[in-house]
């Protein structure tokens, strides 16, 4: 008798284990050759879609399906870098972009951690990656200098930088740019130029997703009189975003938002976290090894679905 209940007590264990394992979503892991590619996938409505299966996607290599040998749709741990513009047209947004952050804030899970800097003058990020709210709040601009300018592009390769030594090989590693106007190229002898090129080049080499937020805002700079049409049309785009800001985010996979004045920026910032934390890990093992840049894309299976990720990624070499 005690041979038969325990028999039963063991098959419906078995019965149930079977039936969450059929429940939840598998997860493949591959060997450490594998080229990580983080998806996001959105329906018709642009509403981020995290239930799909290894089987409704495709990866192509140079126009050449590859078979995927990594599958995780899990959150995954991120080690976020955000870059402020300070520059002098965003003073009248200091206030707003302090109230916003919040939003960022809140949404970090256990395991991520962010280091925030900004980008004016000098160029400026935090010493370490936290997730403490009073660290965070403390490392927030306090004030903008008008006449500020915008190294955009170089504020990004120094937090490229920090991503050329990895604390933790299971981490995310991201940057998340706000800024209100163009790159300001260099200014004077001291600090190197840097392009837009140089960035997406450099990203695609250490595999970073960068997302930008743009703001539409207005300097309160005045216009000089006697200006022509077209000179009058400069003038007014002089403090939109840098348009390279959302071609490097489409080239690396990470997202691009653009803030209208009035509209919520704490909105778009929440925007980035939640699809940080819902995006698909897919993987597979490079069919060269020639050190070369390769170009890949990433479709679904399933109707409707639009799938976003980064559009190339450097293989490793063949070691003798």
């Amino acid at each position: 008798m005690t041979r038969i209940l325990t028999s039963g007590i063991l098959a419906a264990c078995l019965a149930a284990g079977l039936s969450v394992a059929a429940q939840q979503q598998p997860t493949f892991r591959g060997t450490a050759d594998n080229v990580r590619v983080f998806t996001t996938v959105t329906d018709r409505d642009g509403r981020l879609v995290s239930s799909l299966e290894q089987k409704d996607f495709e990866i192509r290599d140079e126009g050449k399906p590859q078979p995927i040998t990594l599958f995780d749709n899990s959150p995954q741990p991120i080690r976020l870098i955000v870059l402020l513009d300070v520059s002098g047209s965003m003073a009248g947004n200091l206030q707003l972009l302090r109230d916003s952050s919040g939003e960022l804030f809140r949404r970090l899970r256990p395991d991520d951690a962010i280091r925030l800097g900004t980008f004016g003058h000098e160029v400026t990020i935090s010493p370490a990656f936290t997730r403490d709210p009073g660290e965070l709040r403390d490392a927030l601009p306090r004030a903008i200098a008008p006449d500020a300018p915008t190294p955009l592009w170089r504020a990004a390769d120094e937090a490229l930088d920090i991503f050329k030594t990895r604390e933790d090989d299971d981490s995310r590693p991201v940057i998340l740019v706000l800024s209100d106007g163009k790159d300001s190229g260099p200014i004077g002898f001291r600090p190197k130029f840097v392009s837009q090129v140089e960035v997406i080049d450099r990203a695609r080499e250490l595999g970073v997703m960068v997302y930008g937020i743009g703001m539409r805002s207005r300097s309160q700079r005045p216009i000089p009189p006697g200006l022509g049409p077209g000179g009058l049309q400069a003038a007014l785009m002089s403090d939109w975003p840098d348009p390279g800001l959302a071609r490097v985010a489409e080239e690396t996979g990470g997202g691009y938002v653009e803030i209208r004045p009035g509209q919520d920026l704490g909105a778009a910032f929440a925007q980035v976290a939640d699809e940080l934390h819902s995006q698909y890990l897919l993987g597979f093992a490079p069919p060269k090894r020639d050190g070369k840049v390769h170009e890949i894309e990433v479709r679904t299976a399933v109707k409707g679905m639009k799938p976003r990720a980064r559009k190339s990624y450097v293989a490793p070499r063949a070691t003798s």
